[in-house]
């Protein structure tokens, strides 16, 4: 597999009526590179964290061909 080092991030909280909306890819996050878990009543899995926002100027489905997402721990 192949794995990229992603920067640090800062989560900074905004209110929704002043967010800005440029091109972007909303990422995956899994907490393991399996992308699977036991399905909750939420109707996520127990390995899915959130979904991340990468400003980008190439189409998203560039990045969901290539199944792009974060993985927050590597297998050894």
């Amino acid at each position: 597999m192949l794995f990229s080092p992603s920067p640090m991030f800062w989560f900074i909280p905004e209110k929704k009526t002043e967010l800005r909306n440029p091109p972007h890819y909303k990422a995956p996050v899994y907490k393991t590179t399996e992308r699977k878990g036991v399905l909750m009543t939420t109707g996520h899995s127990t390995n899915f964290v959130m979904m991340l926002k990468f400003n980008t100027d190439i189409n998203p489905d560039h990045w969901i061909k290539r199944g792009a997402a974060c993985i927050l721990s590597l297998d050894d």
